[in-house]
């Protein structure tokens, strides 16, 4: 067995073992040592065998025939009104996937500029007391209050809910189970006073937004006053999770209706509860002067950049010349200190006028008293909250239905199976046709037939004299111009040929 030397390296010349050696050998390079060969194990190699080519796919498809049109004359072969029948449900066809597309396009386009709808949200704040020394008697005893730290406690419960808004068909309502939670949860919904304007249930179940979906967190600060514990005013933060791109809902720990904490202490305690609303698009506190020209006080930033478009547009502040280059007047001198400014970098020159939305501040008083929890009756404040549109949930479930897509499939293997079908009838006219002529005069059939693939053959092979084997010398080949024979699409093919054999490839 010969050894594998590596690649570059010259083998010694090989000698028969009969045949006698004459002298001693030469001197000369050592001949290098073949490396031992490992074997590879057979997962790591890389299957190239029977591997389908990327272009096969490719190939496949622009074998497929794609025509669903009937080829013409056909109509006069067929007995019955099938073709016309299929003609009139191909108009039909094609008006109806014109206005799918169009339906489609004007839903796309209501998505992306579809405003955000505002709700009123009610919160609910109250607190309950334990172990008070007015509870427990330590009171009368002559002790003041606050000398017997840790004994009293007390527990505050924050609520929001959605109100149901009457006047709009369209608003979503919370879900059943909202009633069976604020029974559950405590009395804080009961304490309100007016059934009227406790959130209704409505015959329809939709998704339930809940009081954490609409702030990115909530803060308590406690006031600092002389004679309280600092562990006791120590400030209560809740923050809001950051969520994975693909996650769509919260998880079950931030998801909630009411907050609650409970704590120690014997006097009356002032807070300020901060709510950081969470909003996308986020909303953006705007400057006088970019709020002079918006007329508004808050905006995200593509309706910002949206606004000044509109504002230049109905100002006429565009150049003639250069449409992208804007002439800023007193106002837009105001927001971006220049007299000229061109419109791609507006978006990157509003930030200085930008700021966060301040947060919602709702004071509240902790009560421990006595005469306070005799007839304990929550505080209740109204906020504004952005909720989505529900005709865009409805919308969104429209374009991304995945019944659509298993129907576009669907008829996608219909056409398919269709354009076969047409593709027989076309094969089935043309052997029609040869039948026929062939069936009234076969011998002047048979001699245009043969003359006909003589002259193909000749074409392809390159070998057709002038006219294709005919005779060249007639007057139509001996004019030109667009309207000639050689203007034809079976002589472009005649030259290509001609041109592609090795004799022409090789002359040239």
């Amino acid at each position: 067995m010969q050894p594998n030397y590596a690649r570059g390296f010259p083998q010694a010349a090989q000698r028969s073992p009969a045949t006698p050696r004459r002298g001693p050998p030469a001197p000369g390079p050592a001949l290098p040592v073949p490396m031992p060969q490992h074997a590879v194990p057979p997962q790591y190699i890389p299957p190239q065998r029977n591997m389908p080519h990327p272009n096969d796919a490719a190939q496949r498809r622009s074998r497929k025939p794609t025509d669903r049109n009937i080829p013409d004359g056909i109509e006069d072969v067929i007995i019955g009104e099938g073709v016309q029948q299929y003609k009139s449900l191909r108009d039909l066809e094609k008006r109806l996937d014109a206005s799918i597309v169009r339906k489609r396009l004007d839903i796309q386009d209501s998505i992306s500029k579809t405003v955000k709808k505002y709700r009123t949200m009610r919160i609910w704040i109250s607190n309950t007391v334990e172990n008070q020394p007015w509870q427990t008697g330590a009171g009368q005893n002559g002790a003041a209050p606050g000398s017997n730290p840790g004994s009293g406690r007390y527990k505050v419960k924050i609520e929001g809910r959605l109100l149901d808004d009457d006047t709009d068909p369209t608003a979503p309502d919370d879900s059943e189970d909202e009633g069976e939670n604020a029974e559950a949860n405590g009395d804080a919904m009961e304490h309100d006073g007016q059934d009227a304007e406790k959130p209704k249930k409505s015959a329809a179940k939709r998704p339930k937004q809940r009081f954490s979906q609409f702030f990115r967190s909530i803060t308590i600060d406690f006031d600092k006053s002389p004679s309280s514990n600092p562990e006791e005013t120590k400030t209560i933060s809740w923050m809001k999770p950051q969520l994975p791109a693909n996650a769509v809902t919260l998880p079950p720990t931030a998801d909630f209706d009411s907050l609650q904490f409970s704590r120690a202490s014997q006097e009356n305690l002032n807070v300020t509860i901060s709510l950081v609303r969470d909003e996308a698009p986020e909303r953006y506190k705007l400057s006088k002067e970019l709020a002079e020209v918006l007329d508004v006080e808050e905006e995200t930033r593509s309706g910002i950049v949206l606004g000044i478009w509109d504002y230049i547009r109905a100002m006429g502040l565009q150049e003639d010349e250069e449409k992208r280059l804007v002439r800023c007047d007193h106002r837009l001198r105001a927001i971006f200190g220049r007299d000229q400014m061109f419109f791609p970098q507006i978006p990157e020159s509003i930030g200085p006028h930008t700021s966060p939305l301040d947060p919602i501040k709702l004071p509240y008083t902790i009560r421990v008293d006595e005469d306070f929890h005799k007839e304990p009756t929550p505080t209740v404040y109204d906020i504004q909250v952005a909720v989505e549109d529900p005709l865009r949930a409805k919308m969104l479930a429209l374009t991304q239905n995945p019944q659509y897509t298993a129907g576009l499939r669907q008829i996608a293997a219909l056409d398919d199976q269709v354009a076969l079908i047409v593709q027989a009838l076309t094969h089935s006219r043309a052997k029609h046709s040869f039948y026929t002529a062939l069936s009234k005069d076969p011998a002047t059939f048979l001699r245009r037939w043969v003359n006909s693939q003589r002259r193909d053959l000749e074409t392809i092979l390159g070998e057709a004299t002038r006219g294709g084997g005919e005779d060249g010398s007639g007057p139509e080949f001996r004019r030109g111009g667009a309207e000639s024979v050689w203007d034809t699409q079976v002589a472009r093919e005649a030259v290509r040929y001609m041109l592609a054999k090795p004799e022409a490839a090789a002359a040239r």
